[in-house]
């Protein structure tokens, strides 16, 4: 079966859907299937690494971070795919990646060659522009292309069951499939490593995060565990605030900022960090959203410190009774500050971390649910062919 992938980000750019979409990828030409991926060039200096698929780059506008994010970076990306995906060779089916208008782009053109396409609607970005902006004109008009995206498509796939609620709520009624989202444990797996006074974020942090807290928290944990370092590893539109902020706390020299970084190099700091840090602001649309972050800290064997609503403390919660997972607790910087000093008063041994990253493996690796994913792109491909 031919296949077509569409998506702004794709392996090896550090992101959880660029980790996603190359195992998708890779099942299904495990499967025997021919796939192609439409994609935007890495920033340099990565450079695509196929491993069966064929990836196709074109470039693309990034913002100051290096990141594909924002209307004219994703108008740079989506305007030309139009044209990428009219023209290539006819795939038997189509998988379209957020942002909705790759997704409105994508329904167009299948529409015209009469193409089946599955889409991944791993969240609701209308609901995270309500973070983003306070525009009424933006959010309406986002979610309008968001429905017109996912309304076309024969089968959606979600990673959990308060985004299909979210989904139908706003009147989608496509049939979805609830796939989860593994981790990627051939790029993440427990590595003997010393351990450090450090805590890392690793991921985007935006406005329906609230990262923030965890500056505050730092700063009142190292009133009593002194030489501590928490290093913010990503991007994100609150990287100035943060630092401010940090700076403000007295703590500016003991936060650190680096920039996103692929797989390889992420695993050393979550092997040598106490703990890794996640967060979901409460109060928003957004509270529905899983910390995806999580898994793959886990499968480094890195226990997590999750703080907000949603439904990662229950995962982290359920995983406590097998393994040392880590600590769940409010979005608020002294119950942060606790869990800080019990990660490492109380520290996990580096059996059990192995034990965790081994856990993590056996019962949520990425393998699993882009075998989930490649099955019902085989079924919506199937049924175009008859």
């Amino acid at each position: 079966m031919r296949v077509l992938i569409a998506s702004r980000i794709y392996r090896p750019e550090p992101a959880a859907a660029s980790q996603f979409l190359g195992a998708v990828a890779d099942a299904l030409v495990e499967g025997g299937d021919e796939v192609t991926v439409l994609t935007a060039t890495p920033p340099a200096p990565l450079r695509p690494a196929p491993q069966g698929e064929k990836v196709k780059t074109a470039p693309v506008l990034r913002d100051r971070d290096g990141y594909v994010r924002g209307y004219l970076p994703y108008l740079s990306f989506d305007i030309p795919l139009a044209f990428r995906l009219l023209f290539a060779r006819r795939p038997d089916v189509v998988l379209a990646e957020p942002p909705p208008t790759t997704g409105a782009v994508t329904r167009v053109v299948c529409a015209l060659r009469r193409i089946p396409y599955v889409y991944d609607a791993a969240d609701v970005w209308s609901d995270a522009a309500n973070m983003a902006t306070s525009s009424s004109l933006v959010i309406r008009a986002l979610r309008v292309v968001e429905r017109f995206a996912m309304r076309g498509a024969v089968r959606l796939v979600t990673i959990s069951s308060g985004v299909v609620d979210r989904v139908r709520a706003l009147g989608v009624t496509v049939p979805m499939t609830v796939t989860g989202f593994g981790a990627d444990t051939a790029q993440f797996s427990y590595r003997e490593a010393d351990r450090q006074k450090l805590f890392v974020y690793a991921g985007s942090y935006s406005p329906w995060h609230g990262a923030e807290v965890l500056v505050d928290a730092f700063a009142a944990f190292s009133a009593t565990h002194p030489g501590y370092t928490l290093r913010f590893i990503g991007n994100g539109t609150e990287r100035e605030e943060l630092e401010a902020l940090a700076a403000e706390r007295g703590v500016g020299g003991q936060v650190e900022f680096l920039d996103p970084v692929p797989p390889e190099q992420l695993l050393p700091h979550l092997s040598s960090a106490v703990a890794s840090l996640a967060t979901l602001r409460p109060g928003t649309a957004y509270e529905y959203a899983f910390a995806t972050k999580t898994y793959s800290s886990l499968a480094a064997g890195c226990p997590v410190i999750f703080a907000g609503p949603g439904p990662t403390g229950p995962f982290l919660e359920r995983a406590n009774e097998h393994v040392s997972a880590g600590w769940v607790c409010a979005h608020a910087a002294d119950e942060i500050a606790e869990a800080m000093r019990r990660s490492c008063d109380e520290p996990p041994t580096a059996r059990e971390r192995e034990d965790l990253a081994e856990w993590i493996d056996r019962t949520h690796s990425l393998r699993a649910v882009a075998a989930t994913v490649a099955e019902v792109v085989r079924s919506v491909g199937a049924a175009g062919r008859r």
